[in-house]
């Protein structure tokens, strides 16, 4: 059979116009890098500002007076309590703790508005509407593109197309009308950095990038740029790092379940998979997501085994880099438990040779978002 062909976002034109490297990504065609390469587009995100396309991810409003607690059956995250204006992160379960999808909610005025990774965005939809589509309204939104504007300039930058984005702090966000368009914007990212991602029409998205990138902090940036910056700031990929096998308790991801939703709070469990996380996070998991760091040069890249001294396999690691900004390799792996503590040495075996690691926290690079 032919394979189905790719789907473009808005900006399609423009990356092509901008001599962009395009691979096939979740189902779009994506740029993958422009021709200054990845590691210049790396720095130029964690010293300045750059402009990401992520208009392949999933924008899903849910309105009605029993959206926030209708959502709340399907996550462990705090959803009714959840102030106006404000963005939280969250991930779809299933009913042996799973992660079927990690996703971003944010209180606006009339709905909630939830940003779902590309590859699981039809699933998503589906999972929501037959789950919850009786208590609430379901609606995609593929009319609405997502541009995000990330790095330490990226506030100056905004600014000059609309002062008012200055005065979001990390994780909130508010109606702004730029360059001509309504948007949505919210200041957060996934490259460690401060930063805002601009929901625009799909028909104005052009326009708006057009603007963004001719402010002299702003340049364009891919995909790979995208991973090497996550991975430095401790970001799991989804369908790599976390998937509908590894709970958010394995997954190192308990920070993002509030106290009223775990045993013992106010609006405990229910939701898929309750008593696996709950249990977990009583006992502790049998494996855990860890960061790891290498001591020599060479690379681990996902799949690798992470084995002991004697050879006896400890974990996989699931996505890995020589990091731009940490200048040495890095790794997200799981460990069994009891070798996942900190500066714990074990060895990655590369092409027959096995690499010294060490267990290592996160993020490898720190976070600069802006908290007011």
């Amino acid at each position: 059979m032919p394979a189905p062909e790719l789907l473009t976002t808005p900006l399609h034109a423009l990356h092509l116009e901008l001599g962009a490297k395009m691979v096939p990504f979740a189902g779009y065609d994506m740029p993958v890098n422009y021709p200054g390469g990845i590691i210049a587009e790396h720095k130029h995100c964690r010293e300045s500002a750059a402009l990401f396309d992520v208009s392949h991810m999933g924008q899903v409003r849910l309105t009605g007076t029993e959206a926030a607690k209708a959502l709340e059956s399907l996550v462990p995250v705090d959803v009714v309590d959840l102030e106006l204006g404000k963005q939280r992160y969250g991930f779809f379960t299933n009913s042996h703790g799973g992660i079927l999808d990690d996703l971003m909610i944010t209180r606006r005025e009339n709905d909630l508005l939830l940003v779902v990774n590309a590859a699981c965005k039809d699933a998503d939809v589906k999972h929501l509407v037959t789950h919850i589509g009786h208590r609430c309204s379901v609606q995609p939104l593929p009319d609405r593109a997502l541009l995000a504007l990330q790095g330490p300039k990226a506030a100056a930058a905004l600014s000059r197309l609309n002062a008012g984005v200055a005065k979001l702090s990390f994780m909130s966000g508010a109606d702004f009308a730029l360059a001509g368009a309504d948007c949505f914007v919210t200041r957060s990212g996934y490259t460690g950095e401060d930063g805002f991602e601009i929901s625009v029409p799909a028909a104005q998205a052009e326009a708006l990038a057009r603007a963004l990138l001719a402010l002299p902090e702003v340049k364009p940036c891919g995909l790979g740029a995208r991973d090497t910056l996550r991975l430095e700031a401790g970001l799991c990929l989804y369908g790599h790092d976390i998937n509908d096998t590894t709970t958010p308790v394995e997954a190192a991801l308990t920070w993002a379940i509030q106290k009223v939703r775990r045993a013992g709070g106010a609006r405990a469990g229910g939701y898929p998979g309750a008593n696996v996380i709950d249990g977990q996070l009583s006992t502790g998991p049998v494996n855990k997501r860890v960061g790891l760091v290498g001591l020599e040069r060479m690379p681990v890249r996902e799949g690798a085994k992470i084995v002991d001294a004697h050879g006896r396999a400890l974990g996989r690691v699931t996505s890995g880099t020589l990091a731009p900004s940490v200048n040495q390799p890095i790794a997200m792996a799981y460990l069994a438990a009891n070798h996942a503590l900190p500066n714990h040495e074990v060895y990655a075996e590369v092409r027959g040779k096995k690499l010294p690691m060490r267990v290592s926290p996160m993020p490898f690079s720190p976070h600069r978002y802006f908290r007011g």
